[in-house]
């Protein structure tokens, strides 16, 4: 990517044409509940330490889809808040039915 995006809407169709494979979206689907409910497990128990792993949660599923099926580089790295401001709208719309799934490919068969 050569051009510095400025705004979340110029980000967000850069997000989801990263996040084209389905295996990968799943993926990221699964990792942000997750961190979703590992934060709020802490927080209603007080397991202050237990905050470390919303991130471990979020990512670790989020980068095994980036790394082995959409063979790309996180946006993460360099689009940290608007990344995971994407991370929650893709689900939000995903889990509303207001996902636009144009930008969905199938898995690569090897």
């Amino acid at each position: 990517m050569d051009k510095t995006i400025t705004s979340f809407a110029e980000f967000y169709p850069f997000y989801l044409n990263q996040h084209s494979n389905r295996v990968s979206r799943l993926l990221h689907y699964i990792g942000t509940t997750l961190s979703i409910l590992v934060l709020l497990f802490a927080l209603f128990n007080q397991q202050w330490l237990l905050l470390l792993l919303v991130p471990v949660a979020g990512y670790s599923f989020a980068w095994v889809g980036h790394f082995f099926f959409e063979k790309n580089k996180p946006a993460t790295l360099n689009y940290p808040a608007y990344s995971l401001a994407a991370d929650y709208v893709m689900v939000f719309e995903a889990l509303t039915g207001r996902l636009d799934h144009s930008h969905f490919s199938a898995p690569k068969k090897s």
